[in-house]
């Protein structure tokens, strides 16, 4: 009988803390998964988000430059197509003049609705349309240029510094965009290579002849010196995290040879 009892007790005592060790062993993993996730969890949520606002960035600003370039051409095609209708007008009254005068009664001029007087920059302006196009084929380098220098504009393109002179006229032509987005490729530009610079009245093709790094309030790089240039303005340098300290400079002349009226295009 004592054996037996002994052997009871001492089974029981053995029994008891397997049971609580099985218990803390569930609850135990439970907390543990929790910490050990929470963190990379809330982090990959973080990043997430951040690549979906970076990517819808570029896609506006892509879709919007695809939009800009369509609008673009078509009021280019328009142009020409007015520029080749005045020429033949032309040419028509030039022949009419030296043809025998007849008694035949004089035509009735067609009234046209549209708005005739503005300037292609007005018109722009009023249609949002982009003023032009900057090409620079040795770094690969096109987009749509728009007026101002807003947030939203060098968002989505290139813009035009307010108070430079406009494009397509004599003077120092200003353009802005993003270090990381537009003008990113101007870090392998270098001096000798062309820029093209294409609005609704012509083409003008620029020799860039320096590149410079200035301090944000040095404005002397955009001074009408009285010379046909363009100056082109991003930040830099071009990796740096968060706002640049400094400007990068490309400054071009006009190469008037190849300036081309689009009149003459036709």
């Amino acid at each position: 009988m004592s054996l037996r009892v002994e052997y009871q007790i001492a089974s029981s005592e053995i029994a008891a803390p397997q049971t609580n060790s099985s218990s803390s062993a569930v609850s135990r993993p439970r907390g543990s998964w929790v910490s050990r996730w929470a963190a990379p969890l809330l982090l990959f949520l973080i990043g997430c988000f951040a690549l979906g606002y970076y990517a819808y960035d570029i896609l506006d600003a892509r879709f919007f430059q695809d939009d800009q370039s369509r609008q673009f051409d078509q009021a280019l095609s328009n142009a020409h197509d007015r520029a080749a209708a005045e020429l033949s007008a032309e040419a028509a009254a030039d022949l009419n003049s030296r043809s025998p005068h007849t008694n035949a009664s004089p035509a009735i001029p067609n009234f046209s609705e549209s708005t005739t007087g503005a300037s292609p920059e007005q018109q722009a302006l009023i249609e949002n349309m982009p003023l032009g196009r900057i090409k620079i084929n040795s770094i690969g380098l096109t987009a749509m240029i728009q007026e101002g220098t807003s947030a939203q504009t060098l968002q989505r393109g290139v813009g035009h510094i307010t108070g430079t002179a406009l494009l397509g006229h004599s003077g120092n032509v200003g353009l802005a965009a993003h270090r990381d987005t537009f003008f990113r490729k101007l870090r392998n530009i270098h001096e000798g290579e062309e820029i093209t610079l294409t609005t609704l009245t012509g083409t003008q093709n620029y020799r860039v002849d320096l590149i410079s790094i200035v301090e944000p309030e040095d404005s002397a790089v955009l001074r009408n010196t009285g010379e046909n240039i363009l100056t082109l303005v991003t930040c830099y340098p071009f990796n740096y995290i968060g706002p640049a300290p400094k400007r990068f400079i490309v400054r071009a002349k006009e190469i008037p040879s190849t300036s081309v009226p689009v009149a003459a295009k036709k």
